[in-house]
């Protein structure tokens, strides 16, 4: 069976939200049937300004851009994906994400490889920052490139996706590697991947004694959820405990399509998580962050993280002041249900550090002051007793 048909949840979602197959199929002058199939959308990816043109009314700008930067970052865009993008705004949050923009060829602090991932990298593409754990970048194809990756470095190379040297010298390594205990598949997109392809490395990753989770970290089911099918996920669920990690960033990709996808994996029991990218003009207002959240929770996608945007060279219009983030999170607080606020964190070399609003204000004694969501002082009676701290608070 191919894609997951819509449950009666899902239809009632579509009732609100135009179907995003009909109006693609329509766009590229194609049927539903063919509009589904997801090999049909890898093989009509837009990639140029001319493709781009017959759907979308580019500005001049925009036009520009495709042509300056093809040397730069490949362009590539699912006709799903493209398919929920203003026709006419050149700033639809969508467009925004993977249309090149001239903005750009303008980064004074940008740089190719802002997690030092090469550095990190014992193997090729096996890359060990913590003890217990590695990402593994099988893949190099994706279905949409996000203007925003942290791993474009990677487009100038030929020959990562799912290349039998690079599998077996990762596989070798961490079989040989009894603290790995959780492996996250990632690259590129994994799932853009025959099954046969699939199952083969996640075989091979169960095989070891000392791996016990694996993880996949996959945006298809935002910018192609076509490709999760009912045979793929049967196959998934045969790895457990298996866990997918996705990447919504704002409301507009909340589709029926998305939701069913969704469904089809965590009715096998697949857990989903989101990570977003916080992103100027994208979903940096707390109205955005709120209803891209709360909508996640309602198609019962857990938000984990939300990260600031890393330096990667041409980012710089895309990237928001850290002080802008704290102040968003803030304001979230109290203000939704609290399991659907993700962690907010900043990726570094040496692992994630969480940006966290500080609402301590000291230790008085056998109290701990502190400020409450309504900015309102709060004692807390909490002897410290006999535990020293190594980070002590600020005697008051």
């Amino acid at each position: 069976m191919p894609f997951r048909s819509l449950t009666p949840l899902h239809r009632q979602t579509a009732t609100r939200k135009e179907s995003v197959t009909a109006r693609g199929a329509l766009l590229f002058g194609t049927t539903e049937e063919q509009f589904l199939n997801w090999r049909w959308q890898m093989k009509n990816q837009v990639t140029s300004a001319e493709e781009a043109q017959r759907i979308l009314k580019l500005s001049a700008s925009e036009q520009e851009a495709f042509s300056t930067l093809k040397d730069l970052f490949e362009a590539g865009v699912t006709p799903y994906y493209l398919a929920l993008m203003d026709l006419e705004n050149e700033f639809c949050p969508v467009r925004l994400q993977a249309l090149p923009r001239l903005e750009e060829t303008v980064d004074r602090i940008g740089i190719s490889d802002p997690l030092q991932e090469v550095g990190n990298s014992p193997v090729k593409e096996v890359v060990h920052v913590y003890k217990d754990r590695v990402a593994f970048c099988v893949a190099q194809l994706c279905p949409v490139y996000c203007r925003y990756c942290f791993r474009k470095r990677r487009d100038e190379e030929v020959g990562l996706h799912f290349n039998p040297r690079i599998v077996d010298q990762g596989i070798d390594y961490i079989a040989k590697n009894p603290s790995i205990r959780d492996v996250l598949i990632t690259g590129g997109d994994p799932l853009i991947a025959q099954d046969g392809t699939l199952e083969n490395l996640l075989s091979r990753l169960r095989a070891i004694p000392h791996v016990e989770i694996l993880r996949i970290g996959t945006r298809v089911p935002v910018t192609l959820p076509y490709r999760i099918t009912e045979e793929l996920a049967d196959m998934l669920a045969r790895y457990h405990p298996l866990w997918i990690n996705t990447h919504f960033n704002c409301p507009e990709e909340l589709t029926p399509e998305a939701s069913a996808a969704i469904d089809t994996l965590l009715s096998r029991g697949i857990p989903v998580g989101n990570q977003s990218v916080l992103l100027a003009g994208i979903n940096d207002t707390a109205e955005r962050l709120k209803a891209l959240f709360e909508g996640l929770v309602r198609m019962r996608v857990r938000p984990y993280y939300l990260y600031q945007a890393q330096t990667v060279e041409g980012t710089a219009h895309m990237r928001v002041p850290i002080e802008k983030g704290l102040d968003l999170m803030r304001s979230l607080r109290g203000n939704t249900t609290g399991f659907a606020i993700p962690q907010y964190v900043l990726d570094t070399p040496s692992g994630k550090v969480p940006l966290s609003p500080n609402h301590l204000v000291g230790r008085d004694g056998d109290s701990v002051v502190m400020t409450d969501l309504k900015k309102n002082q709060w004692r807390e009676v909490n002897p410290l007793g006999d535990y020293t701290t190594g980070q002590p608070l600020p005697e008051l």
